[in-house]
């Protein structure tokens, strides 16, 4: 399949010397006259890169390249601004929206296939990336899915891990973090066997220490994607408490990793509120009630699970999920 590259300009003249420049490398070239235009075509047609005009009709350059590269479907996607502009403050403002290289016009022939060329290089090492990421994602589902009893668990941690993360002021790489941890924490469980997995009742000794392998298996998986660099931290250590009674480390108080502990508090409240063999799905009442208990035995964050129990009494007396 060609690579293609969306070509956004509304000069006529322009968008076919783009194409003469383009074409005969092998690109297949898409094009349109103004920023609105360039969001549709997008969204049709996935590009891999994107070659923008700054001063257009209806939405700027600028301004597609911000929304462009908030959406996290189109994030990784290459965007050079093609401008006349010379301006320190309108080359400012694209790189601060998330351009990822700028040309200035006339654009030189040669400057413009080597620059294209590296980033639909880059462009192929983070399709390569998220083709891994997915693959790990599927592993994760799958495991989930030897429990029914917990149908969304992942889902659920995502979502209230991000919202949680986004409420204590985390940066964006870590609400990012957050909402990855969710879906792969448990990830170590694929080396536990199902007879310890969903045993309905109390693990023995030996059965428990197996259990317990698990953050450090989760871990081992995810540790070759750099990219997981922030998630690492949270598979591992999901399951310690700030007293040191948790595991696999032991770690105590601020020992452990603040999106780690968000994590925690996300997790145990989403199990007390699941329906299990072992017990019923506690309300969103008792779960808090039953948490908040742990937090004075110095199991879990104080702060954190404060500021969980504000979210949940803030979003309409709904969990984030509209669950319990």
């Amino acid at each position: 399949m060609a690579t293609t590259i969306l070509v956004v300009d509304d000069e006529l003249a322009n968008q076919e010397l783009m194409i003469e420049l383009l074409q005969p490398q092998g690109y297949k070239i898409l094009t349109a006259a103004d920023g609105q235009a360039a969001l549709e075509e997008f969204a049709r047609n996935q590009p891999d890169l994107v070659l923008l005009d700054i001063m257009m009709p209806r939405v700027d350059g600028v301004e597609v390249c911000r929304r462009l590269k908030k959406d996290p479907e189109s994030r990784l996607t290459p965007i050079v601004l093609v401008t006349a502009l010379s301006a320190k403050e309108d080359r400012v403002r694209g790189i601060e929206a998330g351009a990822d290289d700028l040309l200035t016009k006339p654009v030189d022939r040669i400057e413009l296939l080597a620059r294209v060329r590296s980033l639909l290089n880059l462009k192929a090492y983070t399709d390569e990336l998220e083709r891994a990421e997915s693959v790990l994602f599927a592993l994760a589902r799958s495991i989930e899915g030897r429990d029914p009893y917990t149908g969304g668990h992942c889902e659920r941690l995502a979502d209230y891990s991000e919202r949680l993360g986004r409420r204590l002021g985390l940066p964006e790489e870590q609400i990012r973090a957050l909402r990855q941890g969710g879906t792969v924490h448990d990830i170590g469980k694929v080396a536990v066997p199902d007879a310890i997995l969903l045993k309905p009742g109390k693990l023995t000794p030996e059965e428990w220490k197996t259990m317990r392998q698990h953050p450090v298996i989760g871990e081992r998986i995810c540790a070759p994607l750099k990219s997981f660099r922030l998630v690492l931290p949270i598979i591992r250590h999901h399951h310690e408490k700030l007293d040191g009674s948790g595991y696999p480390n032991g770690l105590k108080g601020d020992q452990i990793p603040l999106t780690a502990r968000i994590m925690t508090i996300v997790d145990v409240y989403d199990a007390i509120g699941t329906e299990r063999p072992y017990h019923g799905a506690s309300s969103k009442e008792e779960a808090l009630e039953i948490m908040g208990q742990g937090v004075q035995k110095g199991w879990w964050d104080p702060h954190i699970f404060s500021e969980f129990r504000n979210l949940l009494t803030t979003n309409g007396g709904k969990s984030p999920t509209g669950g319990n």
